[in-house]
């Protein structure tokens, strides 16, 4: 039986888990993992999975949902286009072959950056095929009725702008990071006003190569003790709370079911959440790496061209 979770109602009409299984392993691949991960997620309730081309593990998604043997429109699969953006309608139909799914129910843009054709070189910004460029292919999709609904990911509120003012079909979703560290208020905002839903990937922000952390941080250690509750559970439920998709990964079978059990926080306790950031150090990224080590570069951008503010220890995506 699917999870009593809430669904969004997206700008052009369908709608969304609140929660899904978000499926990077942290490499790309991981066969077997990613198939009992997705397995034991479906035994538990989950139907919103969320896979990328990137992840090089569709198939094994595909598998495990064709194998539960519940019907594909119960289902509600997320993949994303890679770094070529030359070959939008190929990739596509790679990703939906991989997945074996029938449809794909939203196709994300995973990334503003494309390679060079045939290279492994990121091309600028203002090189063909521009953001825009791909989005009209990827509009094209939709004529196909192989995909029900596109969006974006890792886009700014500057990339966002230059899309909006040239595109037919607006994005219907946005998957960016997203937890108490990095709450994304002005990206919130703008998206809302712009009828775009936010999806958070990493919510549960945990880098064990940091020495700071959501779990480790002394307010949210409190908050989850006060209201005896796991920390994972708490943070997922504050996303939800706060009107934004939680897309979270976990192998453990006891906190695949403590994830998509949604708690509802007190205002007073949504507010400690929303305030976590504001503590010295903490107002930052926890998936991307420190400037002062990458040149100021992302995958091949500046964090202008990317419209993210440098911040001291971090990043903050605008």
């Amino acid at each position: 039986m699917a999870a009593d979770i809430s669904h969004f109602l997206l700008s052009d009409g369908t709608k969304i888990p609140s929660i899904g299984l978000g499926c990077w392993m942290g490499a790309p691949g991981g066969a077997e993992r990613v198939y009992e991960m997705c397995k034991k997620a479906i035994s538990i309730g989950y139907r919103h999975f969320d896979t990328a081309s990137g992840y090089a593990n569709e198939k094994e998604v595909g598998n495990a949902i064709r194998d539960s043997g519940i019907p594909r429109n119960e289902f509600y699969i997320t993949t994303k286009l890679g770094w070529e953006h030359h070959r939008v309608k190929e990739s596509f139909e790679e990703s939906l072959n991989n997945l074996d799914c029938e449809y794909i129910d939203l196709y994300l843009m995973h990334w503003p950056q494309a390679l060079e054709p045939g290279t492994n070189n990121v091309l600028p910004p203002e090189a063909k095929p521009t953001i825009v460029d791909t989005w009209k292919e990827m509009e094209k999709l939709l004529g196909t009725g192989k995909v029900k609904t596109l969006g974006v990911s890792n886009f700014s509120i500057k990339t966002l702008e230059q899309l909006l003012s040239q595109c037919s079909v607006r994005p219907a979703v946005n998957q960016v990071e997203i937890h108490p560290f990095l709450p994304q208020e002005a990206l919130k905002a703008f998206c809302e006003s712009q009828n775009i839903l936010l999806t958070a990937y990493s919510p549960l922000g945990q880098r064990v190569d940091l020495p700071i952390g959501l779990f480790k941080n002394t307010t949210i250690q409190k908050l989850a003790e006060k209201l005896n509750v796991d920390i994972g559970q708490m943070l997922i439920s504050w996303g939800v709370q706060r009107r934004t998709v939680v897309v979270a990964k976990t192998e453990n079978e006891a906190r695949l079911k403590q994830n998509i059990t949604v708690l509802k926080l007190s205002a007073e306790d949504m507010k400690i959440l929303d305030e976590v950031h504001r503590e010295s150090g903490c107002h930052r990224t926890l998936c991307h790496a420190d400037p002062s080590r990458t040149g100021g570069m992302l995958f091949g951008w500046t964090y202008e061209q990317l419209g993210w503010n440098l911040v001291k220890g971090g990043i903050v995506p605008a």
